[in-house]
């Protein structure tokens, strides 16, 4: 026998071992198996193979996510993690008995989940969703708007707003989430993530470049123009907030200047607009340089047109 063979077969007794003490009524026993299979997966790529292999192994750790016990949770949810982290097993994962699982988990934390477990959750739908196939599975389970309620919920306390957060950029990638997440109130609440005084940069950042992703499409781009002084909104992004937060708002306004120009309109009528526009234009990354040099382009055609227009009716008069 190789040393290769010899190493799989000992490892094949191992997860073995460890699948019936997972399935033991003695959650000391389900916890011990539990801490080896998380640890033998979290380095080794062809470890975390042989596991997903093992016949029974995958909807085990399924279930268990919705044990009593949090550790048993946290560790179950752990091991399908770093399974996720193989690309060839994302597909299998996504099973909708487990997509439903991990929905019902964020479903818990709109009351009393764990916190570990919800942030595991999250992040395993958000490596799950990773694979394209997969995020429509998502949309269909329901899980873009649990998120949407989930990221409201947790605006009280950000610690694990990040990973919900996360988990829906991936998952509006779709254009079909992204009209679940829009009929799913969206908008509102990502807005108001960004409005908040008493959020960090990141979560603002995340909340824009979702907004970013949901105005590609006529459902998201109509559902943020309806939004009250979306364009002074977006120009307190650009005045105070970071890099990336203006990365988004230069996104978002460039669509919403192409789609319309009352937004445009609007935007001339804020005194302060254009200055800032110049000033990003100079001291901006390359890439709000390149929005904002754009923005004012626009703003220019239009005061010319405004101007000229006006000009003709006093010349009519």
């Amino acid at each position: 026998m190789s040393v290769s063979s010899s190493s799989s077969s000992r490892f094949f007794d191992t997860i073995n071992e460890c699948l019936a003490l997972v399935q033991s009524d003695s959650h000391e026993a389900q916890e011990k198996g539990l801490q080896t299979l998380a640890a033998i997966t979290k380095v080794s790529p062809q470890n975390r193979t042989l596991l997903a292999q093992t016949d029974g192994a995958i909807p085990t750790l399924a279930t268990l996510t919705n044990a009593s016990s949090t550790i048993i949770q946290t560790l179950s949810l752990l091991t399908l993690f770093n399974l996720s982290l193989n690309s060839d097993l994302k597909l299998s994962l996504a099973d909708m008995e487990t997509i439903y699982h991990l929905n019902s988990l964020i479903d818990s934390s709109l009351s009393s989940s764990s916190l570990d477990s919800c942030k595991l959750a999250s992040s395993l739908i958000c490596s799950l969703a990773m694979f394209d196939k997969n995020k429509a599975k998502f949309g269909v389970a329901g899980t873009v708007q649990l998120l949407v309620k989930a990221i409201e919920n947790s605006l009280l306390d950000s610690s694990d707003a990040h990973h919900l957060l996360s988990s829906l950029a991936e998952l509006v990638h779709f254009h079909g989430n992204c009209t679940l997440a829009v009929r799913g109130g969206a908008v509102p609440v990502l807005l108001q993530v960004v409005k908040s005084t008493n959020i960090n940069e990141d979560l603002a950042g995340t909340s824009l470049t979702v907004l970013g992703l949901l105005v590609r499409f006529d459902e998201g781009l109509n559902a943020v123009k309806k939004t009250n002084e979306i364009i002074s909104s977006m120009l307190s992004v650009l005045k105070g907030r970071s890099l990336l937060c203006k990365e988004g708002a230069v996104d978002i306004l460039v669509r919403l200047f192409d789609d319309s120009e009352e937004c445009v309109r609007e935007a001339l009528l804020l005194s302060e607009f254009s200055s800032v526009l110049a000033d990003l234009c100079v001291r901006g990354s390359a890439r709000v340089r390149d929005k904002a040099d754009l923005l004012m382009r626009k703003i220019a055609k239009v005061s010319l047109e405004t101007n000229m227009e006006l000009a003709c009716s006093l010349y009519d008069d």
